[in-house]
C-alpha cells in the first residue's frame, strides 16, 4: 500500500512536469515563438495531489483504525480527482497515460485502505515503554510481554 502511495505521488509529480502542450506565440513586431506547456501549468492540480498522496505514506503508518479507513477515503478521492484532471485536461498523450498510471495507483491504494486498513500493523503499536510494561495487571499479558522481550517467565528468582 505505501507503495503504492509512493509510485502514484511520483506519477503525479514526473506528469506535472512533462510537457503537455505547445503554443505558438506571435508577438507585435517580432517573430513567433513556440512556448512549452508543462503538467503545472496546464493541470496545476497534479502538483498537490502527489504531495497529498506522499503525505499520506506517513499517515498509513502511523495511524491505525477508523481513522485509516477515513484516511483511504482521502486517498481514493485523490485518485479520483487526479483520474478526472488527466482524463478531462488537453494535452499530449505521453503526459496524460502517466498521470493516468499514477492515478489508477492512488485509487488502488485507496481501495485497499479502506478494505483492508484495519488489519495493517502500525508503527509502533506494540510498543510499551518499560514503565507502563511493569504496571500490567494482567498475569497472562506479562508472560506474552516477557516472551516478547525474550525473557523466560518460567525462570522466576
Amino acid at each position: 500500500m505505501v507503495l503504492l502511495l509512493l509510485l502514484g505521488a511520483l506519477a503525479l509529480w514526473a506528469a506535472s512536469g512533462l510537457t503537455w502542450a505547445t503554443e505558438a506565440v506571435q508577438r507585435p513586431g517580432a517573430a513567433a515563438t513556440t512556448v512549452e506547456r508543462s503538467g503545472a501549468d496546464v493541470a496545476p492540480q497534479l502538483v498537490p495531489l502527489a504531495v497529498l498522496c506522499a503525505a499520506a505514506v506517513a499517515a498509513v503508518v502511523a495511524l491505525s483504525g477508523w481513522v485509516r479507513r477515513v484516511l483511504g477515503a482521502v486517498v481514493l478521492a485523490a485518485g479520483l480527482g487526479a483520474g478526472w484532471v488527466a482524463a478531462t485536461t488537453g494535452g499530449t498523450p505521453l503526459p496524460k497515460a502517466v498521470a493516468l498510471l499514477g492515478a489508477v495507483l492512488v485509487l488502488a491504494a485507496g481501495v485497499l485502505l479502506l478494505l483492508r486498513g484495519q488489519t495493517m500493523p502500525r508503527l509502533g503499536g506494540s510498543y510499551q515503554t518499560p514503565a507502563a510494561a511493569k504496571r500490567s495487571a494482567n498475569p497472562d499479558k506479562d508472560l506474552w510481554h516477557a516472551l516478547e522481550r525474550g525473557d523466560d517467565p518460567t525462570e522466576r528468582s
